[in-house]
């Protein structure tokens, strides 16, 4: 199966629904993490990732993108406020050795909360950092990447690259018209974790805002794509942007509704396909 959706923390909702965090976070790192693979191989190659790369990952998750630039040679440090999604990030990238074996390759850092946790008096300064957590579908969320990359870019030497995403055009993403479930059920919410349509200067403006130099973007297809319609509905649901309808009603009731959603996407072998496109923005710490 091809690589998934983009998630975000259930602490972005108001009022978080009572959900199995553990399960969730299992199936982020599971089902849906790797719909953005593409998106990860290909920022990775335009930047040049390896040995000489101090990347600071925020909203890393469970880790998968840390892992690939790791593979690169880079020295990574992943920030999350999911210790759920932590966890399994730590599984990843820092396994337990076996007996008697000798730690191979450059330790990571996994840090529970925001950038400022990953300060560190001796830490030289980062040279990429890496949003990877796609904005565009959450009201309230180039806001609240804002507030990241404040406390982010004065941990990076000066010219590094700082890469922001988003969704794509809503008429270039399939998912788009499931998404809209989670807009009909949260309306009574009227939340700040409730869906919203990407718009177009999404990551201009939140990079100007935060007083970054644009130095270049890109467009980048990931796939949806699902063994079933199960699988499809659990991968979904793990990436938070349907908490504020679970909120608003109940989990079961949300996932009816996306499985109907899922209908037109589902094919005569029982799998789900929804072609997306992904944009990347890359700009500069002045």
């Amino acid at each position: 199966m091809t690589p998934t959706l983009v998630r975000h923390h259930l602490s972005h909702v108001d009022s978080p629904p009572r959900v199995n965090l553990g399960a969730r976070a299992r199936d982020w790192s599971e089902i849906q993490e790797r719909m953005l693979v593409p998106l990860y191989e290909t920022v990775h190659e335009r930047l040049e990732v390896g040995p000489a790369t101090r990347l600071l990952g925020l909203r890393c998750g469970s880790g998968l993108a840390l892992l690939m630039a790791a593979a690169r040679g880079a020295a990574v440090t992943g920030v999350d406020s999911s210790p759920e999604r932590l966890a399994l990030a730590r599984e990843r990238l820092l396994p337990e050795p076996a007996p008697g074996a000798r730690a191979r390759g450059r330790a990571a850092r996994i840090v529970e909360g925001t950038p400022r946790n990953a300060a560190g008096a001796q830490a030289p300064a980062y040279s990429l950092i890496t949003a990877f957590d796609p904005i565009g579908c959450l009201a309230g969320d180039a806001e609240r990447l804002g507030d990241l990359l404040a406390e982010a870019t004065p941990l990076a030497e000066p010219g590094a690259a700082v890469v922001l995403t988003g969704w794509g055009p809503p008429e270039r993403c399939a998912t788009s018209s499931v998404l809209r479930v989670a807009a009909k059920l949260a309306d009574p919410l009227r939340s700040s974790g409730s869906w919203r349509p990407a718009c177009r200067d999404d990551l201009e403006e939140v990079a100007q805002r935060a007083g970054l130099r644009i130095d270049g973007s890109g467009r980048v297809s990931c796939p949806f794509g699902y063994a079933d319609a199960d699988s499809a509905v659990r991968g979904l649901l793990s990436t938070g942007l349907f908490d504020a309808g679970i909120a608003a009603g109940d989990e079961e009731q949300v996932g009816k509704e996306l499985t109907e959603a899922l209908h037109p996407h589902q094919r005569a072998d029982g799998t789900v396909w929804m072609p997306n496109v992904f944009r990347y923005l890359i700009a500069r710490v002045r």
